[in-house]
C-alpha cells in the first residue's frame, strides 16, 4: 500500500542532521495518521494542525523532532535510536519555551487566567536495545535527589518502541510507521553484511520495489541516502560514547573496591590512589581488585600489579 501523501521533495537548504523521521511526519497528512493511530482518533482534516516546531531548539541546546497543536493539546513527538533517561528533563525546557512562545501576545500579570494547551509528551523508540518494552513511562521525579510520591513538579514522557516486532497494533493502524520501521529494519540488517554506503542503497532499492515509502523513497533517494548515514553513523557514535561511559564508571566502581581491600592492609598515599584511579580499563581493574584480595602487603600488591606512580 502507497501513501500519496509521502512523496515530498527535500527543500534544497535541509538540514542532513534532520532524521527521517522527522523529514516524514512534517508532513501534516502523515502526522495526522500517526497521532489518529496513537490517540484513537479519527481526524480527517490535516489542516486542523498547527506545527509549532522550535526550529532553533537545537541551538539552545534543547532537541524536538516535531510540536503540533490540535484543538486543546500540545503535542511533543521526538524519534530517538539510543535509550536517554534525561528525556523528561530536556522536554521541560522545550515546552516552557514552546508556552513561553504560544503566549507572547498575552500579559501574564492580569487577573484573567491565561489557558494554555494540555501537554503531550512521546518518544518514538527504534533502537537496537531488546530490554525496551513496548510502552515505557519516563518521569521528571525520576531524577530528583530526594524521591517525592507527590512532587510538585512532574513531567511524564511515554516512549513507545516502534521497532517492527513492537506496538502490532499501533503499526498496523498508521501504515506511514510502518513503513518506516520496514525501512530501519533493512538498513541495520544489511548494515551488518556490507558497508553502509551498500546497505542503504539497497534498502531503499528493496523498499521501493515491495511498495514501501515507495513515492518518498523514489523521488528523493540521493538525499534519503545522506540522512540515513548520517543518522546510523550518530547511533553509533552514541552506542560507543554510551559504552566509553559505562566502561568508566565500571573502572571507577573496581578501582573504590581495590583502594578500600588495599586499606584494610596498611595506610595508602595520595600518589598510590591515583596510580589506580588513573586506569580506566575494567579488564584492568577487575585483575586489581582479584589480586588486593590475595595480597598480604601494599607493597606486595604495586609489585605485582606492575603499576607505575608518577
Amino acid at each position: 500500500m502507497k501513501n500519496k501523501h509521502d512523496n515530498r521533495s527535500l527543500p534544497a537548504n535541509r538540514n542532513y542532521k534532520d532524521t527521517i523521521f522527522r523529514w516524514l511526519f512534517s508532513d501534516k497528512n502523515n502526522l495526522l495518521s500517526l497521532y489518529n493511530a496513537i490517540a484513537g482518533a479519527h481526524y480527517q482534516n490535516p489542516e486542523a494542525l498547527n506545527i509549532v516546531t522550535l526550529e532553533n531548539a537545537v541551538y539552545m541546546g534543547m532537541k524536538n523532532d516535531l510540536a503540533f497543536v490540535l484543538e486543546t493539546g500540545l503535542y511533543l513527538y521526538e524519534h530517538q535510536s539510543t535509550y536517554n533517561p534525561n528525556i523528561p528533563l530536556r522536554d521541560l525546557f522545550y515546552i516552557a519555551s514552546e508556552y513561553q512562545s504560544l503566549i507572547n501576545q498575552r500579559t501574564l500579570y492580569s487577573s484573567t487566567l491565561q489557558t494554555i494547551p494540555t501537554p503531550k509528551f512521546l518518544v518514538f523508540y527504534n533502537g537496537t536495545d531488546e530490554n525496551i518494552p513496548d510502552r515505557l513511562e519516563l518521569r521528571l521525579s525520576d531524577a530528583y535527589e530526594n524521591y517525592s510520591e507527590n512532587p510538585d513538579l512532574e513531567l511524564k514522557v511515554t516512549m513507545l518502541n516502534i521497532n517492527s516486532d513492537h506496538n502490532f497494533e499501533l503499526l498496523k493502524n498508521c501504515h506511514v510507521l510502518w513503513e518506516y520501521s520496514q525501512y530501519v529494519t533493512r538498513v541495520r540488517k544489511y548494515a551488518t553484511m556490507m558497508s553502509l554506503n551498500d546497505a542503504v542503497n539497497l534498502a531503499i532499492t528493496e523498499c521501493i520495489q515491495e511498495g514501501i515509502l515507495t513515492e518518498f523513497l523514489s523521488h528523493n533517494r540521493a538525499e534519503v541516502l545522506k540522512v540515513s548515514i548520517f543518522e546510523y553513523d550518530k547511533e553509533k557514535e552514541e552506542k560507543l560514547i554510551r559504552k566509553a561511559e559505562f566502561d568508566y564508571g565500571k573502572a571507577m566502581g573496581l578501582a573504590d573496591g581495590v583502594i578500600s581491600l588495599l586499606e584494610e592492609k596498611g595506610r595508602l598515599s595520595e600518589d598510590q590512589i591515583n596510580s589506580i584511579r588513573r586506569e580506566t580499563r575494567p579488564e584492568k581493574q577487575t585483575e586489581w581488585f582479584k589480586l588486593a584480595i590475595k595480597v598480604d602487603t601494599i607493597d606486595e600488591f604495586f609489585k605485582k600489579a606492575n603499576i607505575k606512580r608518577q
